[in-house]
């Protein structure tokens, strides 16, 4: 779900393709940590909500087996969330993946106005995942090449697999008159930003709430928009420049109509929506993140479900997080996504949230002996 706002340049992506291959080390006694009863409890609670999805998936970073899970998941459904920190002494080990640098950057859910029916003043079409946005091999596509799951497009009018339309395309109208549509915004800067959060409310006239949920995406690569501000030197604490964060690129945005509107059409990118029922915004393993208990990470660096611990720069993403989603600006060693929840401090701290230090695995005991790494 997560896509983050991507504003600022993370670390280096490593060339290693997972953490087994980058390389892992013991860190120091959870003991050590001075895990807070609180946190502890609300990372036990999504720890457990997690289990089934650490039993039955495959981990892609090469750390963990389901198996290794077992015992830490039987446990967390009895265990008393008034010394949840003692749950996680007892079952996991801390683990550092490559040097544990981290950089952290939020997300949240937004809250914008909308509508179920287009009317005046609700003109942006919130889509769903259309019919025809198919995977299929382009025509030059070497048979060789064609390994895995084909890449998204469409089939053109002469029965040709072709790129689908672009974010700009469908701002254009490409998706029109299809009843597509799930809902209208009323503001398409809001919603540009909706979208690269990947969930959201929609908040009607009447006092309706429309959660709505990531549900697809059209195929083309995500741009950060912030970096292509930076390139061009419009962020910075200089004159005329804008802050870097999700407000400040807003602000620019909206000084510079003509300017924002066609930077926001440079990422190609462009997200469907499903309307969602219950009491959360689902992340990437299909279970609700919860406020700030929920991390997005790369899975081939952090697997799915596991605890993990910040300790950095920012007192608001301190602590302990559990990994239940991901995003597209989300990729590499110890590269995180604090989710805020929804409201004016889960935007504010969400959309400024740049923090720097060091990340620790939780991962079950005894999965560093089974590695073969050395106490």
């Amino acid at each position: 779900m997560s896509a983050g706002p991507d504003v600022r340049p993370g670390p280096p992506t490593p060339v290693a393709q997972n953490a087994a291959l980058l390389g892992v080390a013991r860190g120091p006694a959870i003991s050590s940590f001075g895990l807070l009863p609180r946190d502890s409890a609300s990372a036990l609670d999504a720890f457990q909500l997690s289990c089934p999805v650490l039993l039955r998936r495959a981990d892609e970073t090469g750390l963990t087996r389901p198996a290794d899970w077992q015992d830490a998941c039987t446990s967390a459904a009895t265990w008393p969330r008034t010394n949840a920190p003692a749950f996680f002494e007892t079952h996991f080990e801390a683990v550092r993946v490559g040097d544990g640098q981290a950089f952290a950057t939020g997300y949240f859910e937004p809250e914008i106005a909308g509508s179920r029916t287009r009317r005046a003043g609700y003109k942006v079409p919130v889509y769903a995942v259309p019919p025809d946005l198919v995977r299929c091999w382009r025509d030059g596509t070497a048979q060789s090449e064609r390994t895995g799951r084909a890449p998204l497009g469409r089939i053109d009018e002469r029965g040709r697999c072709v790129d689908y339309y672009t974010h700009a395309e469908i701002a254009d109208g490409a998706l029109a008159g299809r009843g597509l549509e799930i809902g209208w915004a009323a503001d398409p800067v809001e919603f540009f930003f909706l979208q690269i959060q990947g969930s959201g409310r929609l908040l009607t006239p009447e006092g309706e709430v429309i959660r709505i949920g990531y549900a697809g995406q059209n195929g083309h690569g995500y741009t950060g928009i912030g970096g292509l501000m930076r390139e061009r030197g419009l962020l910075g604490s200089g004159p005329g420049q804008y802050s870097g964060s999700m407000q400040g690129i807003m602000q620019y945005i909206r000084e510079n109509p003509a300017a924002g509107r066609s930077l926001m059409r440079e990422n190609e990118s462009f997200v469907f929506f499903t309307v969602l029922e219950g009491d959360g915004p689902l992340g990437s393993i299909g279970v609700p993140v919860r406020a700030e208990s929920s991390v997005a990470v790369d899975p081939k660096f952090v697997p799915y479900g596991a605890p993990v611990f910040l300790s950095t720069d920012r007192e608001e993403a301190r602590g302990l997080w559990v990994a239940q989603d991901t995003g597209g600006a989300i990729r590499g060693a110890n590269r995180f996504d604090t989710f805020w929840g929804a409201g004016a401090r889960a935007r504010e701290v969400a959309g400024g949230m740049s923090a720097r230090g060091e990340a620790t695995l939780f991962l079950p005991r005894g999965t560093l002996d089974r590695l073969g790494v050395r106490r």
